[in-house]
């Protein structure tokens, strides 16, 4: 069979195969994955069933309890499938089945999993359940040919990106319990990502003095103290605009504050004040020389803060919640850009370029260990149109079918 036989042989397979894989992922929308609260071990059992059907084992990996609730999770189990056909590379596919929570303002139930006008509507549609989907049917249209191939595929389904993968892909390859030699991760159809932005997350605790509203000046107003702080650090994304990226795709590091909390009760001056900041940093950034700014940053705010006459001054304690180090390119990703690169242009009708995202995933995880990834799956050509994070999140499933053909023939040509 000469190669473009055989592609054209998996476009046959998964076209008549596709109502069976659009089944597949909506089964995989229908049982939630919030993260938090991270219950997410009823999913993989459910994964892990669903793919037994179709003649894949999966291996079940489940993370001890202890382990899962010191990253703030209540259950992981990590699914690896295992094809092995001969001598030569490991690739692995890496898709996250957790999500945030839903929120508000859905049209369509989030956990629905319904089709209107040719989309599918639910959480974790686009990010990334659709790729556990189109990984998961690629693999099997490869193995449809009936071919001989080289190497090994591995399907890697994990369960905690969306809290920084420490007990995802940094578990099952820090115990040694899979080793590749190329990694794909979950990713939008019209681009190839080669590099993604890095992710700092702190917790600032400002402790100020609590007192009667009536008499102010006895204590210390933790607000106060926080929205000092605050501006401070939100003054640091005008100087943010000046440093940019050499990577295409990526502009410039940004700042966010996603989450504050604090006093007891509208009478009462805050004693306390907690706020979580989100530090995105470009590939060209040190993250060491990142964190210890935004701390100086803090101190120095707080030290400026004036209290009330007599008031205590102001304590601050800072905590790092996460440290997702930015993707950098490997030289040996060529295969993998070559080939999806080939087959997008094929599928697709345009050409795919390869560029970097201001996202963080767990494809870094492989990275840091030196092997070679990149980012690719199904889905529209922005986050935005994506709705992830978002209400509607939703799935475009001629990018579903077509991706899948992507994957399958780059599969193809890198165990031949």
């Amino acid at each position: 069979m000469t190669a473009q036989a055989a592609y054209e042989a998996i476009d046959r397979w998964i076209d008549s195969h596709f109502d069976e894989e659009v089944a597949f992922l909506q089964a995989l929308i229908r049982v939630p994955t919030d993260t938090p609260p991270g219950n997410n071990a009823p999913h993989a059992e459910r994964t892990a069933e669903l793919l037994a059907g179709m003649g894949l084992v999966a291996e079940k990996h489940a993370v001890p309890t202890a382990e899962v609730q010191a990253v703030g999770m209540q259950s992981v189990t990590n699914l690896v499938v295992r094809r092995r056909y001969g001598e030569g590379p490991t690739i692995a596919l890496n898709a996250h089945g957790d999500v945030v929570p839903p929120g508000e303002g859905w049209t369509h139930p989030p956990y629905g999993a319904e089709i209107v006008d040719g989309q599918m509507f639910g959480r974790a549609t686009a990010v990334s359940k659709g790729d556990m989907a189109s990984f998961t049917f690629a693999v099997r249209a490869l193995e449809s040919l009936g071919t001989p191939l080289k190497g090994s595929v591995e399907l890697h389904f994990t369960y905690d990106e969306e809290f920084g993968g420490e007990v995802g892909p940094d578990w099952l390859l820090k115990k040694g319990l899979t080793k590749p030699d190329l990694t794909i991760a979950a990713g939008f159809s019209y681009q190839v990502v080669v590099a993604h932005n890095g992710c700092l997350q702190l917790e600032v605790t400002v402790h100020g003095d609590m007192a009667h509203a009536a008499i102010p000046d006895s204590g210390t107003d933790a607000l106060q103290g926080a929205v000092q702080i605050l501006n401070a650090l939100y003054a640091l994304n005008h100087d943010y605009l000046q440093v940019s990226s050499s990577v295409e795709g990526i502009t410039h590091p940004y700042l966010n504050v996603g989450h504050i909390q604090g006093g007891t009760n509208t009478n009462v001056i805050p004693g306390s004040v907690v706020f979580k900041l989100d530090r995105r940093m470009i590939p060209e950034e040190d993250p060491t020389t990142v964190e210890a700014s935004l701390r100086q940053t803090i101190a120095q705010a707080a030290a400026g803060f004036q209290p009330a006459r007599g008031g205590r001054q102001l304590k601050v304690d800072v905590r790092r919640l996460l440290l997702s180090r930015a993707m950098k390119p490997l030289a040996g990703n060529q295969p993998l850009v070559e080939a999806i690169q080939k087959h997008g242009q094929a599928v697709f009708g345009e050409p795919i370029p390869a560029v970097g995202t201001p996202l963080y995933t767990d494809v870094r995880l492989y990275v840091e260990r030196g092997i070679p990834g990149v980012i690719y799956g199904a889905g529209p050509r922005t986050v935005r149109e994506s709705h992830a994070k978002r209400a509607d999140e939703r799935l475009d499933l001629e990018d579903l079918l077509r991706a899948t053909k992507v994957i399958a023939r780059s599969l193809l040509d890198l165990t031949s």
